[in-house]
């Protein structure tokens, strides 16, 4: 146990109560029945590179303010970084919102409070004090008094009355705090001379709004015996007004001030009404009616009646100090120096206890998003933390069945499920994955049943829901196949983020194996059919088959298939959600995939392993020199497969399918102008999508791993993939031949064998059908505009990958652009900014080309999928492919991940789909 939990006392200390000034003190034991409450649990945790030392919650955002001087913006849906605001040149100390939400208060370190629109994030007014008042820890704001309260380092309270605003005489620039001399950094050394200032260093901080300065009347200097740490604004402690405002405000002397606030003197402070509380400063609080809580220096919280104006209770909340605090529906809770947060409830009982930041909590917020309670918090590990506190909350509204929170939780949960179909020791995951998916299915009303595979392999999850009017004969029918099986990820060496099947979420982003590949889509699609469901609008039958052996090449899935087919009944369309965008930018659709064929060749010898230096000479026919040369052989220069007529079946490229790659490498080169020349970016994307392929994988020899055995046996595996038209039996039957008539010219005494471990058609779908067409409508409504004006990129001409390969004039070979040349090469730190645009002057090409990136890019990808050409053969129906990720969420990889923003999109896209489809 760590010694802070070893220490910590988690008790009420003291009550001061109706006999005497100090009342009963909890005992050891009932302070152990109080802790056992389970911690929040984490909805998601951004990060960044300073401290977190300021945090405000609207309805729709997250504030931040750190200490490098910015404001950062988060929003609570998906948890992207909407904007950093270069706010402040010193730490951002506090942040207010105002009562309606329009205006956000910033203070800081540079003796400046800001104002900023909060739909714009423009500044508005610039304020400050011609004092030399220091740091200024905190604001609060009277939204009926129009007028802001700023407490400061030098002791002091000042105001300033924005009515006032344009009456005032304009400020004086030489009084602003940046061109005034600091009385330490600025003072005269020997001989009478000053240190010059440093040239700036051209870091933009705020610009544009009104300057204000606050007039020398506006201040009450020593308000407290020590800096002003915290203020607020209470309503009925007036005895004459029950509904005029007064400000409270807390200080390093350990004293709580009661301020009248005078509507007649532009809401100037009087008459203050002191809580002696003790000498121990004061630097939180927070308000729950009359009550007012006090997070003080060495761990104490006081609670005060504001009514009677006495101290009810002082909790010994931490044994550090208590940097922060806030209420929610009489739930308090409180942030120490220690890194933990802790919740009391009424009777300020500890109900729980967690390490919310590896160091210091300096930051806290409560709020209520679409129906739940969060509790927010920041701190000097340069984290921001979202919790769940809904238990707090008496009487929380029932959410609905299908909150994308329910989404998460669901999700969350089937990651969980080491659904690993390569490894038999998974095979019990794997059957409580798919029965966790079957019962989320007939929860939401879907008749289901496990399909048996063969060879007692992961079974199929077969769900079916019933559109309105459950009687006609003529609904249409969707089929929706995905996957739950997922491909291993042990972590031994510690290079996930986090623990790959315990899904997190992180800037913006659900990190665990499976999130993308492919159990986010999957329950993407089946929530957007119980929204459909709940709204009584699903008019189609939507089937699902989602099986769990596709990491494996889809064993045993087409004889399930044709087993169960009558189960399945007739389709019309056929959707799958199971590839990534080109870039990390652009929405795409998928209308064709290459086909492979696995093979593993191996040359065997008739002798043992022997060593080199007593056997090896010319006249040994060695396994892996064979091989070698064998393989050699399949291929000449620039990777071009040799295996006779291997490229004549190959369809040339049509125009509208060239003006699809030109609108492809319009897109990404007006996005990333880096990536080069228009010709060779789409010559590669040609040789990825429309051009077969070979690969030789890995070799493996017989006998122990040194440096002098000659290997009984050499195997290697390769693939080949393929493109349509060109025909799977024909080109297996090609590559065993011409591999038996290579190896019978080698003149060997070895043996050859070749096995055949996998194959897939290829598919190419029809982008102008109406299944793509409804597709992209629904793209473009939920993502709405994308892209941003750039400089347009060079001219665009048609181009083969084969001729741009083989001509003179390209001096080397082609560069192939991959997932991670289009992404730019980003890590795993996600950032969505706000692109600027003043002051650019647009062409009728670039406004042309902002339009077109409304629509999606229709692509095609080198991978397969062996079930979607089988599918559409078997039901006679049409297949389009949603790709939902983006090319950076390193499937298969480490750090598996997908973007909430997409995942609640799809769902979207998807709802949109089967409300729709049927109607075409």
């Amino acid at each position: 146990m760590p010694d802070d939990e070893a220490t910590d006392t988690d008790h009420v200390d003291s009550d001061t109560g109706g006999d005497g000034p100090m009342g009963a003190v909890l005992s050891n034991q009932q302070q152990t029945s109080q802790t056992k409450g389970s911690k929040p649990s984490l909805f998601h945790r951004v990060k960044n590179k300073r401290s977190i030392l300021a945090l405000v919650v609207s309805d729709q955002r997250i504030y931040a303010g750190t200490q490098g001087g910015d404001i950062l913006v988060w929003s609570l849906e998906t948890y992207e970084l909407i904007s950093t605001v270069a706010a402040h040149r010193g730490s951002v100390l506090c942040l207010f919102l105002s009562q309606d939400g329009k205006l956000l208060f910033s203070s800081a370190g540079d003796a400046i409070v800001n104002v900023w629109c909060t739909e714009t994030l423009n500044r508005l007014y610039s304020i400050y004090s011609t004092y030399d008042v220091g740091d200024v820890f905190c604001v609060a704001y009277s939204a009926d008094l129009q007028t802001l309260y700023v407490g400061a380092q030098n002791t002091s309270i000042q105001w300033y009355d924005l009515t006032q605003k344009d009456f005032r005489p304009p400020p004086n620039p030489t009084s602003h705090p940046s061109h005034r001399n600091h009385r330490f950094f600025d003072s005269k050394g020997p001989g009478g001379l000053s240190t010059p200032r440093p040239a700036s260093s051209g870091e933009i901080r705020a610009q544009g709004g009104q300057l204000l300065e606050i007039d020398k009347e506006d201040i009450v200097q020593y308000a407290h015996y020590g800096y002003v740490y915290c203020m607020l604004l209470a309503r009925g402690l007036s005895r004459d007004n029950a509904d005029a405002e007064s400000l409270i405000s807390g200080g390093g002397d350990g004293t709580i001030n009661l301020w009248h606030l005078d509507r007649v003197a532009g809401g100037a402070i009087s008459e203050p009404r002191s809580l002696e509380n003790g000498d121990n400063s004061v630097l939180t609080m927070t308000l729950d009616g009359t009550f007012l809580y006090s997070g003080r220096l060495d761990g104490d919280v006081n609670v005060w009646d504001l009514d009677t104006r006495q101290l009810i209770r002082s909790v010994k909340a931490h044994n550090a100090d208590v940097l922060t605090l806030a209420v929610s529906d009489s739930f308090i809770f409180s942030g120490g120096a220690d890194g933990y947060a802790k919740k009391f409830n009424q009777r300020y009982d500890c109900i729980s206890r967690w390490k919310a930041h590896d160091q210091l909590i300096l930051a806290s917020s409560v709020a209520q998003y679409r129906g739940r309670s969060i509790y927010v918090t920041g701190g000097n590990d340069d984290c921001v933390a979202i919790w769940d506190v809904t238990d707090c909350v008496h009487n929380p509204a029932k959410p609905s069945r299908t909150t994308n929170e329910q989404l998460l939780d669901s999700l969350h949960k089937l990651v969980s499920y080491k659904t690993v179909s390569s490894s038999p020791q998974y095979a019990e995951d794997c059957r409580r994955g798919a029965s966790f998916l079957r019962k989320l299915f007939k929860r939401f009303g879907a008749t289901t049943e496990m399909l048996n595979v063969e060879d007692r392999r992961n079974p199929i999850v077969y769900a079916k829901f019933k559109g309105k009017p459950t009687g006609s004969l003529n609904r249409k029918k969707i089929l929706f196949y995905g996957h739950y099986d997922v491909i291993a990820a042990e972590n031994e060496q510690q290079k996930w983020i986090a623990d790959p099947f315990d899904m997190q979420g992180i800037n913006g982003y659900l990190y665990g194996r499976g999130v993308s590949d492919n159990k986010g889509p999957v329950l993407a699609a089946l929530f957007a059919v119980a929204d459909l469901v709940s709204e009584h609008a699903l008019t189609s039958d939507i089937v699902f088959l989602i099986e769990g052996e596709e990491e494996c090449g889809s064993r045993g899935f087409a004889e399930a298939v044709r087993k169960n087919k009558r189960l399945i009944g007739d389709i019309d369309w056929i959707l799958l959600a199971n590839s990534y965008w080109l870039d990390d930018e652009v929405p795409c659709l998928t209308y064709g995939l290459r086909g492979v064929i696995h093979a593993t060749v191996e040359v065997e010898s008739d002798h043992p392993d022997l060593h080199s230096g007593v056997d090896g000479s010319e006249l040994m026919d060695e396994s892996l020199k064979d091989l070698v040369m064998l393989l050699a052989s399949l291929t000449g220069p620039r990777g071009r497969v040799k295996i006779p007529g291997f490229y004549d079946p190959i369809l040339p490229i049509t125009e509208a399918e060239e003006e699809r790659y030109t609108a492809i490498t319009r897109t990404l080169l007006h996005r990333n102008p880096d990536l080069g020349d228009s010709n060779v970016l789409k010559a590669s994307l040609m040789g990825r999508w429309r051009e077969p392929s070979l690969t030789i994988h890995r070799f493996s020899v017989s006998g122990p791993e040194n440096s002098t055995i000659i290997p009984r046996a050499a195997r290697a595996s390769l693939s080949i993939r393929l493109v349509p038209n060109q025909q799977m039996e024909v080109v297996r039957g090609a590559l065993t031949d011409f591999l038996r008539d290579s190896f019978q010219k080698l003149e060997s005494k070895n043996v050859l064998s070749i096995t055949i471990n996998h194959q897939a058609e290829p598919w190419l779908g029809d982008p102008n059908n109406e299944l793509f067409r409804t597709l992209e409508e629904a793209i473009i409504d939920v993502w709405g505009s994308i892209g941003d004006r750039r400089e347009s990129p060079k001219p665009v001409t048609r181009t083969s990958p084969t001729k741009l390969a083989n001509s003179n004039t390209t001096p080397s070979k082609l560069i192939p652009a991959t997932s991670s040349t289009l992404t730019d090469g980003r890590n795993h730190s996600s950032k969505a900014t706000i692109s600027s645009t003043a002051g650019s002057a647009n062409s009728a090409a670039d406004i042309d080309q902002l339009s077109m990136s409304r629509k999606p890019l229709y692509i095609r990808e080198g991978g397969s999928i062996p079930a979607i050409r089988f599918l559409e053969k078997e039901f006679s129906a049409l297949a389009a492919h949603l790709p939902c990720g983006q090319a950076s969420d390193s499937a298969h990889l480490d750090n598996e991940r997908l973007r909430l923003s997409n995942l609640y999109k799809s769902r979207e896209i998807f709802r949109r789909v089967f409300r729709e489809l049927p109607n075409k």
